[in-house]
């Protein structure tokens, strides 16, 4: 595996689909889960959320686990506590979703190192999604 892409270059790559998945996405709009998935669709993004415990989510069909995706989504946003990250990290390349943005709080050291070992693309660290995508509530 050669050395790290730089982290727009990351960015870009992860953007350039039209179909994600929101892991922790909940219906309580002042928590970063509802708004990355909010900002997805407002950019008019297919956005899936992630969350076991809802059926529904800002009108979207909400899937218990990643497993449960209807289709194929090109990357996943991450916005879950650290040790439900680490799980989907191991879901994810399981299911090929290749492309991981975990928003700030949501990484740990864990995750990252397996994310790497399975030679997953992923963001960290870096700015939040709603930042990058322009997000306006």
């Amino acid at each position: 595996m050669g050395p790290m892409k730089p982290i727009d270059e990351r960015i870009a790559e992860f953007l350039s689909g039209s179909v994600f998945a929101v892991a922790g996405a909940s219906n309580r709009r002042h928590k970063y889960g509802n708004m990355v998935l909010r900002c997805y669709l407002e950019n008019g993004r297919r956005a899936h959320p992630i969350n076991p415990l809802e059926d529904v989510v800002e009108g979207q069909p909400a899937f218990k686990t990643l497993a449960d995706l209807p289709e194929r989504v090109h990357g996943l946003s991450i916005i879950t506590p650290p040790e439900v990250t680490l799980r989907l990290v191991e879901d994810a390349a399981r299911l090929e979703i290749n492309r991981l943005w975990m928003q700030p709080g949501a990484e740990s050291r864990a995750a990252l190192k397996l994310a790497e070992e399975l030679g997953l693309d992923v963001i960290a660290g870096g700015p939040c999604l709603l930042v990058v995508l322009g997000f306006h509530g």
